[in-house]
């Protein structure tokens, strides 16, 4: 005959106590926490079966928010690249709309930081202090130059003109534009991976390969150390 039957968190005054018969825990009676939700403990295998039909969804409910508890506990990474290199805080979401994305150093710069520097009479960019440039023309010669000394950021910022044609003069041409996300991600840039993915799950200037695009994608998820912070 069944002594006790809960389904509520085990209280300090009764937590050596199992869930189906009562039987309390001692030296000879060892009692083990339900792993899936450890709201209760149980004396045997059979008691946690015989407790099963009753227990199964408060263990269920219990151990959903046991998960939501663990996801939201670790906290948000974020790219490198959405910390302002000078103020070194993080650019408030969307970062476009609250920071400028410089080609001579490939920063990008919170406008807070950017604002105090033309205050100090400072009229060019706020971390390398390269004057901006005033045409297309300059921009390409400010992005080519980072190419050239094979800056990841750079290489992939220039495969993304490639790939839509927009702006420098460039004409369109998704093959190059595949190229250079293929040499950016070589060199470790997150985003070049994630614009390979799109390329191969599109077949955007390379054969449809859905492996190819997964693949990338699942490489993104996991940046390296250096690559991401923690809030």
């Amino acid at each position: 005959m069944n002594l006790r039957m809960s389904c509520v968190p085990v209280l300090d005054d009764c937590d050596d106590i199992c869930a189906n018969c009562g039987k309390t825990g001692s030296v000879t009676v060892k009692l083990k926490n339900c792993t899936a939700c450890r709201l209760v403990k149980y004396c045997s295998v059979d008691c946690q079966r015989a407790h099963r039909k009753q227990h199964k969804k408060a263990c269920k409910q219990r151990a959903a928010e046991l998960k939501d508890e663990q996801l939201y506990s670790q906290g948000h990474e974020r790219p490198e690249g959405d910390f302002c290199p000078l103020c070194t805080l993080p650019i408030p979401m969307p970062v476009d709309e609250h920071s400028g994305f410089n080609v001579c150093c490939m920063k990008r710069i919170c406008y807070g930081c950017d604002i105090a520097a033309q205050k100090r009479g400072m009229h060019a960019c706020a971390f390398c202090r390269t004057p901006f440039p005033d045409n297309d023309a300059d921009v390409l010669a400010l992005i080519q130059a980072r190419v050239l000394k094979k800056d990841p950021a750079a290489i992939n910022y220039l495969g993304g003109k490639y790939r839509f044609g927009l702006g420098l003069r460039l004409q369109k041409d998704t093959r190059k534009a595949v190229e250079l996300w293929t040499e950016a991600a070589e060199l470790g840039s997150t985003e070049a991976l994630y614009n390979l993915g799109v390329a191969y799950e599109y077949g955007v200037g390379v054969q449809q390969d859905m492996a190819k695009a997964q693949k990338s994608s699942l490489a993104r998820t996991c940046p390296r150390p250096s690559q991401s912070r923690r809030l």
